[in-house]
């Protein structure tokens, strides 16, 4: 097979995702160091808010989908056992997806597009913006389909047979994504992009929020199912053991696809633009989609207890420490699960409507999204990349226990940096601010939480540069890999008899579109139907 060109294809877009987060960490350091007014020289507004916007579109579009591309590309080939659908095809999307960044870069980079991670108007970009962001979701659609058409292909040759999880995860990825970036695509194409050309004179603020919360949650969920399909698939098998319960984790990927993109609004509690009613059926709807994040906690902490009693663990505890913890792809599990469960507790305040009045636009939400996406996901990310960079390149990691010092840095650093962000929301602190001129006593009181995160950003970043590290000179490695194949988990129970509906998708996706017409048709169709009020481009 073709697992050389899937592997060139995978490596291709993770060098992309990589490079896009090393370059994010050094902007990330920078405004850490800029809020504190301690060097006078790097006080400015405008670059302030261009580092923002540049550091959330690398970390939040383009590491993320060049990671789940590349990453998706080599679990279908390597779990299903056969080629891509379309290779011609798959590397065009790559190429634009790519042509895709490099459009939105030159704004970003030059101050023409400080309008941050969300983009929400009256914040208006350079129109080379908007088009880099459709040409880098549409580029991806050609993944979404491919993934689509490999598992119909795999199901059609082998009949009866069960989905391997690991792509059973990937292709509700794959449609989880097509589905939620629907949103932020309609909001660019029909008011964003018209608008920045002067086609269009003012954008309706409400319709472009409504339409960018249906991509704003669910697009989590985008990040994190990669993360989720390696503590399945690949962490039991690398820790010794086996998957507590195959049937479990489908039912998790069901409960992501099917709960997390209808729930949007609980971004919106504070707007005034969709009706209490809809915002209490969008924060049900939250609180649903923590179930599956517990079920997987379950299942990926009994597979690991699996594996260190084969390893020899005895008593109740004892397991944890027979567990692997030279090994990256473990460790880096392991420290994902412990920062979810504090992140975790973070989103169940965020989700309530009464709660999340109290750290509403404060530094809370920043240290929450930073914990649960810097952290939980991240992490998972590079031990995803210790362990296939040798399959991908056929080449030995570089140095083991560099990696496992460099995920323990990016543990520490984030802990560091993000529990202090907690504190300095309750206490007050807003964020998406470039400086802090407020009271002196209340300012006072933050300089210790933002000293402690100039210091977490110094370990992040060093950790950063760590990981590319470690991957280009395993790029370069003459020493070969022992075993060049992907080792997936078996699972503890047999999966010969899987029932339909956790071995297929259409029931899910009808049932999923009507959720989705349920919870936003009205509360979209109501700004063309009211009178509302545009607003003119503005910029900072």
């Amino acid at each position: 097979m073709s697992q050389t060109k899937a592997a060139s294809l995978g490596l291709a877009n993770m060098w992309v995702a990589f490079t896009a987060f090393a370059t994010a960490a050094l902007f990330g350091l920078y405004q850490v160091v800029e809020r504190i007014d301690m060097v006078p020289a790097l006080k400015s507004p405008e670059m302030y808010f261009g580092s923002v916007s540049t550091h959330g579109v690398l970390m939040g579009f383009v590491l993320t989908t060049f990671f789940a591309v590349g990453y998706g590309y080599y679990t279908a080939t390597t779990s299903l056992k056969q080629d891509l659908w379309s290779k011609p095809l798959a590397w065009f999307g790559f190429w634009l997806c790519l042509t895709g960044v490099v459009l939105a870069a030159a704004p970003l980079l030059t101050g023409n597009a400080s309008v941050l991670f969300t983009f929400y108007p009256p914040l208006a970009a350079h129109p080379s913006f908007y088009i880099g962001a459709v040409l880098l979701v549409v580029g991806s659609w050609v993944w979404c389909l491919q993934m689509v058409m490999m598992t119909t292909q795999w199901k059609k040759n082998n009949p009866g047979e069960t989905i391997p999880l690991a792509m059973y995860g990937t292709t509700t990825n794959a449609i989880l994504w097509f589905i939620t970036s629907l949103g932020v695509a309609s909001e660019i194409l029909f008011q964003l992009l018209p608008w920045s050309l002067g086609l269009i004179e003012t954008v309706d603020v409400g319709l472009a929020r409504t339409l960018f919360s249906w991509t704003l949650h669910a697009i989590v969920y985008f990040w994190l199912i990669p993360a989720y399909v390696a503590l399945y698939s690949l962490v039991p098998r690398a820790a010794g053991g086996f998957v507590f319960s195959d049937h479990m984790g489908r039912v998790a990927f069901i409960m992501l696809l099917v709960f997390s993109v209808p729930i949007g609004f609980h971004h919106l509690y504070m707007d005034p633009f969709q009706a209490a009613g809809w915002k209490f059926l969008h924060m049900t709807g939250t609180f649903m989609v923590a179930v599956p994040t517990l079920l997987t906690g379950f299942t990926i902490i009994a597979s690991l207890e699996v594996a260190g009693r084969l390893r020899g663990g005895k008593g109740l505890f004892g397991w944890i420490n027979t567990l692997p913890w030279n090994n990256p792809l473990v460790l880096s599990a392991c420290l994902a699960l412990l920062m979810l469960t504090f992140g975790g507790f973070g989103g169940m305040i965020n989700a309530s409507y009464s709660m999340n009045a109290m750290v509403h636009n404060t530094q809370w939400v920043t240290g929450h999204f930073h914990l649960i996406f810097g952290g939980t996901t991240v992490i998972i990310y590079f031990g995803i990349a210790y362990y296939m960079w040798p399959k991908m390149t056929g080449n030995a990691l570089y140095s083991s226990k560099l990696a496992v010092t460099q995920l323990w840095l990016w543990f520490i650093g984030m802990l560091i940096l993000t529990l202090p962000w907690h504190y300095i929301g309750i206490k007050g602190q807003p964020r998406r601010i470039s400086s802090t001129p407020y009271d002196e006593s209340l300012v006072q009181q933050w300089i210790p939480s933002e000293m402690l995160m100039i210091v977490g950003g110094l370990v992040l970043v060093t950790s950063a540069l760590m990981l590319v590290f470690v991957l280009f000179r395993t790029h370069g490695n003459s020493q070969a890999v022992d075993n060049p194949e992907v080792e997936y988990a078996e699972s503890l129970h047999s999966i010969k008899r899987m029932p339909h509906l956790m071995n297929s998708f259409g029931f899910w996706v009808v049932l999923i579109v009507i959720y989705m017409v349920a919870s936003y048709g009205y509360p979209i169709l109501q700004f063309f139907l009211l009178d509302t009020h545009g607003t003119v481009p503005w910029s900072i």
